[in-house]
């Protein structure tokens, strides 16, 4: 066989083992891939994992023993990542992704954050690289569960819990974030410090001070000069909820009033049934 020979062989094969590459079956995949998202406080907070399913086999003290680590999913290492830095069960997590693993037990899990994101589940694992663990309590599932599932609870505008549910066991561990200082320092630049322009500013930090029940005099002042310079049905009504929590009765119905008249006009049923609600609670 000459060298030309030769070469028409070794491209007729490799275009063969292309071929038989591309020609694979797609099947539905045992754990499937998933990923869930959630703003929590301030921060955006993602976890992606494969999530496997019971198939009548007797999953936690079988066929994920208790007592040992384990990936918290299937395939490769269940990944969460936070765009802020975070308090979890009361411990510090700077920003960044992290191998979300544990240790099942009947009523408690060990729940870890690895710094190591790169290994295939738990192959390779190593205590050396935990950035924190903390045990949670094990409670039932109900009803079973024959996908495991992750997701995300008992909101708050600081913070929300993560559940992890299969079979029939069942945890959480809570997330915190850093807002009431983030916010205030926004508000003392844009606000405090200055005379905004914009009156929706006015109407943010008026709304954050009537939220967080912080100096409502200061709200009230504030959603004023949002209210002068570009009343909203919205805003009206902020400054009604202001005016009563300040024990000013006989504005706050007469704002809530404006709002309402504001709302009926853009045909927004929803705070004509807002400022109705709180004339009622007023008289």
């Amino acid at each position: 066989m000459n060298q030309k020979q030769s070469l028409l062989l070794f491209i007729l094969i490799l275009g063969m083992s292309v071929t038989l590459v591309a020609q694979q079956i797609e099947m539905p995949q045992a754990s499937p891939a998933s990923s869930i998202s959630q703003k929590i406080g301030l921060s955006d907070v993602k976890i992606e994992y494969s999530r496997p399913s019971t198939k009548g086999r007797k999953i936690f003290g079988e066929l994920v023993p208790y007592g040992e680590v384990w990936r918290t999913g299937a395939n490769a290492a269940t990944i969460i990542t936070f765009s802020t830095d975070v308090k979890i069960e009361g411990k510090n997590v700077p920003e960044g992704s992290y191998a979300l693993y544990s240790i099942p037990n009947k009523n408690e899990w060990t729940i870890i954050l690895s710094k190591n994101t790169k290994l295939w589940g738990a192959v390779g694992y190593s205590a050396s690289d935990d950035l924190v663990r903390f045990n949670v309590k094990a409670g039932k599932a109900k009803p079973k569960y024959e996908t495991m599932e992750i997701g995300f609870i008992d909101m708050t505008d600081t913070g929300a819990s993560v559940a992890i549910k299969w079979e029939n066991a069942s945890v959480k561990f809570r997330i915190e974030t850093e807002v009431d200082e983030i916010v205030m320092s926004q508000i003392k630049e844009l606000v405090i410090d200055q005379e905004p322009t914009n009156p929706g500013l006015y109407y943010q930090a008026a709304n954050y001070y009537f939220t967080t029940n912080k100096e409502l005099p200061i709200a009230l002042e504030w959603i004023n000069k949002s209210v002068e310079s570009d009343p909203k049905y919205w805003t009206m009504h902020l400054k009604a909820k202001i005016e009563l929590a300040l024990g000013m009765k006989k504005e706050a119905v007469a704002s809530a009033n404006k709002s309402k008249e504001m709302a009926q006009e853009a045909k927004n049923p929803d705070y004509v049934g807002l400022n109705d609600r709180l004339i009622k609670s007023i008289k």
